[in-house]
């Protein structure tokens, strides 16, 4: 093989050389097959609950409604327990309440009020379960190869999402949605076997906070002195409220802009999951994460949707979602890991709760908010709603890190870096 292509791909592929992130990456890929398939099952239920972009919004709005208040407290549980067993313990949780809504939709007992339930209950179980899981793949790699292996992991979530809406378009079309929730309820296995499995000895465990008053505080105060966290943290909220909408737009656009139903929607989506596993691997090929390229993907995220709202014809729309993709998973992916690598090691978990709240937490302002405008004005405004919110971001980011100085990284990568 040649040599350069030698390098890149070990440069592309660095944090697979960690036995027990290999692990927790195959596990990855199928239980977020099982969580793509129930996403998009779950707006098409809601649709044809109620034919209501209005209830679509409400819904994904009380599945992560929890996030906005438990997300800060599911850090600081991150900072202070074994993170391995909190895992094992959420993501049991939240396979035993997939299968009972695919129990109540297979036996045509759901209702909108049912729905709801369990999407409030899902966010709560979720807002615990993210900063664990965000913060766990430092343990599992360390600094050095953070930024890869949260790329690679964005890269595995977004192959699933060319995989899962694919074969829930198949189920819902040939069985329903029920079935979808079935098999996303055992996906989550994968991640819990994949827990027991890991090699304790390997792992790189931060020192765990002692319980102590104001520590939610304190790590928000913290989070808000840092220019480097606050502004990251800040253009992550705008883009989650307004533009990561697209299990409530992507629907609308399908149904009631081209008439192409369940089929335009996983096409759609899957389309996504293609431009993002390519965006990710040049992300994991193209060198550390800064500050500056988290604004510069955001820029193209902004421009990419907003192209993709004004094209007149849906097959055109295809063509563009793989671009949507690339630049949606670069800002998430560049995001966390900057994220990461900025935070001082006792308080990361309660910096990357703060990413759960802006990036998921966000959801229950915007989603109504532009499910509306996606029913009452058009589809095409809410998507271009999005474009202009991650516009607005890329470009505020852009005025906080010109006025400021350069970024201090946290004590633990400067030291990785430094030794290695």
């Amino acid at each position: 093989m040649n040599p350069g292509a030698t390098t890149l791909a070990s440069r592309t592929f660095s944090a697979l050389r960690h036995r027990n992130y290999r692990l927790y990456l195959i596990s990855q890929s199928v239980s977020f097959s099982g969580t793509w398939m129930q996403g998009v099952a779950l707006s098409w239920l809601v649709l044809e609950l109620t034919g209501s972009g209005t209830a679509l919004g409400t819904v994904l709005a009380f599945q992560f409604i929890p996030t906005l208040f438990l997300a800060p407290v599911g850090g600081m549980l991150a900072d202070r327990l074994d993170k391995r067993r909190l895992i094992i313990a959420t993501q049991t949780l939240a396979g035993l309440l997939a299968i009972l809504l695919g129990v109540v939709t297979l036996t045509d007992r759901v209702s909108l009020w049912m729905v709801y339930a369990i999407a409030v209950a899902f966010g709560s179980v979720t807002a615990v379960d993210n900063p664990s899981r965000q913060t766990f793949v430092m343990e599992m790699v360390g600094p050095v190869d953070i930024a890869n292996a949260v790329t690679l992991n964005s890269v595995v979530i977004n192959a699933a999402r060319v995989v899962g809406p694919a074969v829930a378009g198949v189920v819902i079309a040939t069985v329903g949605t029920g079935l979808c929730f079935i098999v996303n309820g055992f996906s989550y296995g994968a991640v819990v076997i994949a827990m027991f499995l890991i090699r304790r000895d390997e792992l790189l465990p931060a020192a765990r906070s002692v319980r102590a008053p104001r520590q939610l505080r304190d790590g928000l105060r913290y989070a808000w002195g840092e220019t480097t966290l606050r502004t990251t943290l800040i253009m992550l909220a705008i883009v989650g409220t307004l533009t990561f909408e697209f299990q409530t737009t992507l629907p609308l656009l399908s149904e009631f802009t081209f008439g192409a139903g369940a089929t335009g929607l996983a096409i759609m989506t899957s389309l996504m999951g293609v431009g993002a596993v390519i965006g990710g691997l040049v992300v994991a090929a193209t060198g550390a994460p800064t500050p500056t390229r988290v604004v510069a993907v955001c820029l193209a995220f902004g421009l990419t949707i907003s192209i993709a709202a004004v094209m007149p014809t849906i097959a055109l729309v295809y063509a563009v979602m793989p671009f949507v993709g690339a630049s949606s998973v670069s800002m998430i992916s560049l995001s966390n890991a900057t994220l990461q690598i900025h935070a001082e090691p006792s308080l990361r978990g309660r910096v990357m709760s703060l990413f759960s709240v802006a990036m998921i937490g966000s959801t229950p302002i915007g989603g109504p908010i532009v499910g509306w405008i996606g029913e009452h004005v058009d589809p095409r405004a809410g998507l271009l709603v999005g474009g202009a919110g991650a516009l607005g971001a890329a470009m505020f980011g852009f005025i906080e890190l010109r006025a400021a100085g350069p970024p201090v990284m946290a004590d633990d990568t400067i030291e990785s870096v430094t030794a290695r």
